[in-house]
């Protein structure tokens, strides 16, 4: 508002092109001189006056019939228009199929159609600045959010027939009761998942949402199977209820991440909106392909009764690869301690630093957790003292100033419940340290993982308990070195990083991760 009113306030101000400096009087015959445009007007898209019309209008009683093409064109909802002056008034004038072109038969009328409806769908579904993978996310959600939907209406049928087989001689309260009974233990098998994985929402987001989909989709095929054990209908809905709880709670604690990753002009409120209109269109066409299987099987209840184990395998294989591929086009820019290492890696082999996309398809799902079986396994927390701690780790904790934020050591090889933890390097950090810190020492540790990979005088170095003093003089030069080079390329490394977008404020680690040490002076 305050824009236009300072427009129609300096419109007065203009200095026209067609006004002399002097006032002209009305009984004049001639036009007065008419001043050239200016370079200045030009835009990407070029000035070219139609030819025979090229001369620029003057006022009115100039030359009336001189048509200009202005160098301003309009794109609105799949239409675009261009404005000329023509005689004494300004019009927007309708391109349709580029310059000049003004034909009005049946084709291209039918075409121009096709266009306009299609980019109204497109303004209706898709925020308006939103990367180039998001359209790929939005056609796989399709996928996944129609036959989602269909298998839950199916579901939500059979156990509407089991309450029916099971209680045909009780009350409806009854039935009721169970049906509470079962929401409501789901819920709070809701709250106890959230609780208890509140920081993997952020540092494993597309694992755990992939994990809780599976989840959800075996909680549907549990429903199906409540008509055939109808007095086990209470244990079957609350099992099933609760798988379905966790999944929403994983789906609601995961949305804005998502979100937040497409919203490249911070606009994700707009994001968030119209990932609510997709999904009630996508679930409405899921009931209707549900409403027309029952129709067409309506004859035959043997059939009809039979169609959710038909349909569910497939279904469900639709669903769970819908969601897969649609992770695969979320390229989240916050850093966890896997994207940066993986960003590192690239950094010390390559001297490239990959963008969120890369990193993405790196990164991958990693559903069966096969990712973590490498040599020399960087992880961040405090020493285990359940484990044989080494001499080396022991040395580089003495040797820590007040000045050091963070220190580097080994971890010897130990036993975890069913599998034997290997050999690795562990970075701990201190109180107060910083982004910058947990970059460095994430750094400095790719370092001597690269060192130790190339030599195999630490494999017994770190399960030696009398270490010989060669090998502490090679470790303390391996840190001393390794830490040079990190501090040698912090500064380049988070440059190159802030330009591709990589969100350099926080760095989101799990709460084993977050554990620190406190330097004590005695």
């Amino acid at each position: 508002m305050q824009s236009t009113l300072n427009a129609a306030i300096n419109y007065h101000q203009l200095d026209f092109q067609w006004k002399s400096q002097k006032p002209i009087s009305r009984k004049f015959k001639t036009s007065p001189k008419i001043l050239p445009l200016t370079n200045s007007l030009r835009t990407s898209i070029n000035y070219e006056p139609e030819e025979g019309l090229d001369k620029v209008p003057g006022p009115p009683g100039s030359e009336p019939n001189s048509v200009l093409r202005l160098p301003v064109v309009i794109r609105q909802s799949g239409r675009v228009s261009r404005y000329i002056y023509e005689g004494n008034s300004l019009k927007l004038v309708s391109l349709d199929g580029g310059a000049g072109s003004f034909s009005l038969d049946f084709e291209d009328a039918f075409r121009k159609l096709v266009r306009v409806s299609g980019f109204g769908i497109k303004d209706f579904f898709i925020p308006k600045q939103v990367p180039e993978n998001y359209m790929g996310y939005v056609k796989w959600k399709f996928l996944h959010r129609v036959f989602s939907s269909a298998l839950q209406v199916l579901a939500t049928q059979a156990m509407f027939r089991a309450i029916g087989i099971g209680y045909s001689r009780s009350l409806p309260s009854a039935a009721a009761l169970n049906w509470v009974l079962k929401d409501g233990l789901g819920r709070l098998s809701r709250c106890i998942y959230t609780a208890s994985l509140a920081s993997a929402f952020d540092t494993n987001l597309k694992r755990v949402r992939f994990t809780t989909s599976v989840l959800f989709s075996l909680s549907i095929g549990v429903e199906l199977l409540t008509p055939t054990f109808p007095q086990y209908f209470l244990l079957l809905a609350t099992l099933a209820n609760i798988a379905k709880q966790i999944s929403l709670a994983c789906y609601l604690a995961t949305g804005s991440a998502v979100h937040r990753s497409f919203a490249i002009a911070d606009n994700i409120g707009e994001v968030s909106a119209k990932a609510q209109i997709q999904t009630v269109c996508f679930d409405n066409l899921g009931l209707m392909l549900a409403a027309l299987l029952n129709m067409l099987f309506k004859n035959n209840q043997r059939l009809l009764a039979g169609l959710p184990f038909f349909v569910y395998p497939i279904f469900s294989a639709i669903d769970l690869f819908g969601i897969y591929q649609g992770l695969q086009h979320v390229h989240l820019q916050t850093l966890t301690k896997d994207r940066l290492e993986i960003i590192l890696n690239s950094w010390i082999d390559f001297r490239h630093v990959p963008s969120p996309a890369e990193v993405s398809e790196e990164e991958g799902i990693d559903f069966l957790w096969t990712k973590n079986n490498e040599l020399w396994p960087i992880r961040i927390g405090c020493l285990n003292t359940n484990s044989e701690i080494p001499k080396l780790s022991m040395m580089a904790m003495q040797s820590l100033t007040s000045e050091d934020y963070y220190f580097v050591c080994m971890e010897s090889s130990c036993r975890e419940w069913t599998r034997i933890k290997p050999r690795g390097i562990l970075l701990c950090l201190r109180e107060g340290s910083g982004t910058a810190d947990v970059i460095m020492g994430l750094l400095q540790a790719c370092y001597i993982r690269k060192a130790l990979l190339f030599s195999s005088m630490w494999e017994t170095a770190v399960e030696d308990k009398d270490v010989s003093d060669l090998v502490f003089k090679e470790w303390f030069k391996l840190i001393d070195d390794s830490k040079q080079s990190a501090k040698r390329d912090l500064s380049t490394l988070n440059d190159q990083m802030g330009s591709l977008g990589w969100a350099l404020k926080h760095i989101l680690l799990s709460t084993e991760e977050q554990a620190r040490y406190s330097f004590v002076d005695d």
